[in-house]
């Protein structure tokens, strides 16, 4: 990267780091605190929202780009806007989901024409609306959004500048930059502040556009295994979840990331580190075997992830029940 870049990208994170401060004090002002309940894996008030500083950072690029992708942008606004007014006041989760839908649709407009089966548009948007609820859903404990996509950011970094150039590197670099400063704030044993909804969805979006920018330019439909941790833990506990007969929409702790954080008393932020150093090898796997066709070696990875997910969850399960039963 070049001196004048690096004075840009500096100049763009100080901005950003003011932004935070300055949220901190609104939310402050008026109350936007995210309060702790049954469902929760903190035991004390903490700022609700901070992660609207990807959106900003996302808005910084958009101005210096020449205004490059609206329809994008204007996505990952719609979703940080309808994730914040959740913020504030639960949203009907029909009227959420089609919000949703909608913008996710604004994404692949963006990238239009596509060269694919008509079949595949109408699957492909119903992923990405779930891809969006999963980080949602994810959002649980200090630092796993924040160390989650910065992972998976660096990955997109390493592909765009050594394997194929898919997308814009001052969009991925400003984005890291906001991912790095709501960490300073997140990745605390006592966080400063929680991304929220506004927070999650938007680098949700943010990260789904690329990995369909890369999608798109590769013809490769294997690059989501980027997202398979989120994918394997959010996929499982559904399924878990109607087997118990549970209203999957409704706020839970039953991800096996909050298992290990509430029940079995693991740290915020040595659960969260591992779900990224776990992802950022099978991101480096993933790498090298797409750019050597070594689809057999995606395949045994992806099946030794899942086989080590439900071990992991059985095993913790049986611990919960045994502690249960010697209370």
């Amino acid at each position: 990267m070049e001196n004048s870049s690096w004075i840009s990208l500096s100049l763009c994170s100080l901005g950003l780091l003011l932004v935070e401060l300055v949220y901190f004090k609104i939310a402050d002002r008026f109350n936007i605190i995210d309060k702790p309940n049954e469902r929760s894996s903190h035991n004390y008030q903490t700022i609700r929202g901070g992660g609207v500083i990807f959106l900003f950072g996302l808005l910084i690029w958009f101005l210096l780009n020449d205004f490059q992708w609206p329809w994008f942008v204007f996505a990952a606004a719609g979703v940080a806007v309808l994730g914040f007014v959740d913020d504030l006041t639960s949203l009907n989760v029909k009227v959420r989901s089609l919000a949703q839908l909608a913008f996710v649709a604004l994404l692949f407009y963006q990238l239009w024409p596509l060269n694919w089966p008509p079949y595949l548009l109408p699957v492909a948007i119903v992923f990405c609306v779930g891809t969006l609820n999963a980080f949602n859903f994810m959002d649980g404990i200090n630092g796993i959004t924040g160390i989650y996509a910065l992972v998976t950011l660096i990955a997109f970094m390493y592909i765009d500048q050594y394997i194929v150039d898919f997308t814009n590197g001052d969009l991925l670099n400003i984005t890291a930059c906001s991912v790095v400063i709501f960490l300073f704030f997140n990745f605390r044993k006592r966080a400063r502040c929680f991304a929220g909804d506004v927070g999650s969805v938007t680098i949700a979006l943010i990260l789904i556009f690329t990995l369909l920018q890369l999608i798109v330019k590769t013809n490769n439909f294997l690059w989501p295994l980027l997202f398979l941790v989120y994918g394997v833990d959010s996929i499982v506990t559904i399924i878990f979840r109607l087997r118990r007969k549970e209203n999957i929409f409704k706020a839970h702790r039953t991800h096996l990331y909050q298992y290990l954080s509430n029940e079995m008393n693991f740290s915020h932020r040595a659960v969260s580190a591992a779900y990224g150093i776990v992802q950022g090898l099978i991101n480096t796997i993933v790498i090298c075997s797409l750019a050597n066709s070594g689809y057999v070696i995606l395949l045994v990875v992806s099946v030794i992830v899942i086989i080590g997910y439900l071990v992991i969850h059985r095993v913790v399960i049986r611990k919960m029940s045994n502690a249960i039963k010697a209370s």
